[in-house]
């Protein structure tokens, strides 16, 4: 029998649901019962965690293991959380649980891998509180790029709270030139490390370059965490 996928979601919620769809298109299925059967618990309640760990902000963690709970509750086998920031209490989570956690990180890495990008420097864009936390910097493996203040300021921040709300297609262009700018700086890829900007870079035309949706990236590791190979 199919073992169930826990989905720790709501952060934000659009996210979760473009993980939803992300997981069903790449999964390699001819009708509804080849898919993975899966539980999405989207709380967006859990406090904001950037402002958590660069504003002494609440404590997310309490609201996080409600949602895991509640996974456990429901029969899941293992547990994708679609938001970047959220993982930087990935150690404190999996301490307090014995299902497996896939780690984000580890999926946008073997999705560079995927598209043939086997050195550094990548490009590195998400939440102040992701690049604060060095998430990625000292787990994937590859040197990082990342936005200056004044373009975390002027471009991304502004456009990942534009996807929060809602108005997804103004967050195109400021994520599109902070992607640039990297690139422009030596970046062999860019990697979308947060769930907002694959929905702000997807609302335009194609970047000409490789970048890893870490939304995609996740969920083509919970596909091979199910047995399957996803769909290329």
């Amino acid at each position: 029998m199919t073992q169930i996928l826990g989905v720790l979601g709501g952060m934000g919620p659009l996210a979760s649901a473009d993980f939803m769809r992300q997981l069903t298109l790449l999964t390699p299925a001819e009708d509804d019962q080849d898919h993975i059967p899966t539980i999405l618990w989207s709380d967006p309640r859990v406090p904001n965690r950037t402002a958590a760990r660069l504003a002494g902000g609440e404590d997310p963690l309490p609201a996080l293991m409600r949602g895991i709970r509640g996974l456990e509750a429901a029969g899941a086998g293992a547990i994708a959380i679609p938001c970047n920031t959220a993982h930087g209490w990935f150690d404190a989570m999996a301490a307090q649980t014995a299902l497996p956690i896939l780690h984000i990180v580890d999926a946008a890495r073997a999705d560079l891998l995927r598209q043939g990008v086997s050195e550094g420097p990548i490009g590195l864009m998400g939440t102040a509180g992701t690049l604060a936390m060095r998430l990625y910097q000292e787990r994937i493996g590859f040197e990082c790029l990342t936005p200056s203040e004044e373009e975390m300021a002027r471009l991304v921040t502004p456009a990942i709270g534009a996807v929060k709300a809602n108005r997804v297609q103004e967050a195109y262009a400021p994520l599109a030139e902070a992607a640039r700018l990297l690139r422009a700086r030596g970046a062999k890829a860019v990697v979308l490390g947060c769930t907002e900007i694959p929905l702000g870079i997807a609302a335009g035309p194609a970047l000409e370059f490789p970048v890893v949706d870490t939304v995609a990236a996740l969920a083509r590791a919970a596909i091979e965490w199910s047995g399957r190979q996803p769909v290329q």
